[in-house]
């Protein structure tokens, strides 16, 4: 999986660029078949740590030479993410503090400030020489079992607390405590407002308000009781949050042990001193489901994967030789498949209820995926005696397609 990705990553770097090809990682469409083409199952939530894991291995040793950069990881390698990218800019010329920054909010916005049930395990950061980057990052509800996946698209100034993410996809929605939704623009005023008054008054009025009812009924599953919120806990946090003084609600997030916990509380305030209610809105726009892996449609087949692979690794090196012949070929490929597969295109957003990306950024197009439907599911009898083409034949196969226009 690593040798085919490091592969395949290069050849799409060769053909969009460093930020072409973020653009793409940042759709959630393009994405998951990305991790199939790899071999992994398309309905499995370890497809987003094993596709992230094989694009970073695949690139190590060559990231300077593409100005494509992956830091992260799941679990313990994504607490690294800071280092990595301050070494990966020690050459390169890059401001690595401005992308920690980037790394740091993103992962403190889908584990605080969207307050949705799911914790995060898995965060991956990519940036180019360009300064542009992007963020695949995955959380996981211990109380369902289901995964939910998070994406970025970012630059200098990419708004950390308005509606920032490129998309979310998850097995369900639900209301939430949504915080950096844009209709909580009050919201995030207030809660800021709030976190600079002396710690005193917070503690007093918490107090009322958690006496006043038994307890907080916000929307399903994000019920706050009164066992939830705890003001002599968070005493230490508002004495900080006081002298530090923080101007706006990003500068609040930003501040170390402001989480999730406190958030809540302070934006409680917020809606009973200055009437500004947080969003209930779930964020998340695109469904997959997340189940076992069951080698659906079938096992992948090793020597043709290993096949895949040597013909695309031949095809970028001879393309950093300046010979195209190969990387042109896969791409009338590309063109004659489609034509065989000519069809309306139908978004899987739509066929799944959820609302179509807006988010596009520089360098999307629409993701349809290709359905196979002309040829049989292969027996086991079939994969046995099945031999792959050689790839110097299959190569052959791809120059004598013909050559249409784009």
């Amino acid at each position: 999986m690593t040798r085919l990705a490091g592969a395949l990553t290069e050849g799409l770097v060769m053909t969009w660029g460093p930020d072409g090809f973020l653009a793409r990682i940042a759709d959630p469409f393009w994405f998951q078949a990305l991790g199939c083409l790899l071999g992994f199952d398309w309905h499995s939530s370890g497809l987003t740590t094993t596709t992230c894991g094989a694009l970073k291995e695949g690139l190590r040793g060559r990231a300077h030479d593409l100005g494509l950069h992956i830091a992260g990881g799941k679990g313990a390698a994504s607490r690294k993410t800071p280092d990595e990218i301050r070494a990966a800019c020690e050459s390169s010329g890059l401001d690595a503090e401005a992308l920690v920054y980037a790394s740091r909010m993103s992962a403190k916005v889908d584990s605080a400030a969207v307050q949705d049930g799911f914790q995060i395990y898995h965060h991956c950061f990519m940036f180019t020489a360009s300064g542009r980057w992007a963020v695949v990052q995955q959380g996981m509800n211990e109380d369902t079992g289901w995964a939910r996946r998070y994406h970025w698209l970012g630059r200098n100034g990419h708004p950390f607390v308005c509606d920032p993410h490129a998309a979310i996809c998850s097995d369900g929605t639900g209301p939430v405590v949504n915080l950096v939704a844009a209709e909580a623009s009050d919201s995030r005023t207030a809660t800021a407002a709030v976190s600079r008054l002396p710690p005193e008054a917070l503690m007093r009025d918490l107090r009322h308000a958690l006496a006043a009812a038994p307890h907080l009924d916000l929307p399903a599953r994000h019920r706050i009781l009164r066992t939830d919120i705890h003001p002599d806990r968070l005493a230490q946090t508002f004495l900080r949050t006081y002298a530090r003084q923080p101007e706006t609600f990003e500068t609040l997030l930003g501040l170390p042990g402001v989480g999730p916990q406190c958030l809540r509380a302070l934006s409680l305030l917020g809606q009973l001193l200055y009437g500004a209610a947080p969003s209930f809105r779930d964020p998340a726009r695109f469904s997959f489901a997340h189940g076992g892996k069951d080698g659906i449609p079938f096992p992948v087949d090793r020597q043709t994967y290993d096949t895949t692979a040597t013909v695309l690794e031949r095809a970028v090196r001879d393309a950093r030789l300046g010979q195209t012949e190969s990387l042109d070929a896969l791409r009338r490929l590309e063109r004659y498949w489609n034509q065989l597969d000519a069809r309306p295109a139908t978004p899987l957003a739509h066929a799944t209820g959820a609302a179509p990306h807006g988010g596009s950024g520089p360098g999307q197009r629409p993701f349809t995926p290709a359905l196979p439907r002309r040829f049989p599911p292969q027996t086991e009898q079939s994969r046995k005696g099945s031999t792959p083409p050689s790839d110097e034949k299959f190569k052959q196969f791809c120059l004598d397609l013909p050559m249409e226009s784009p």
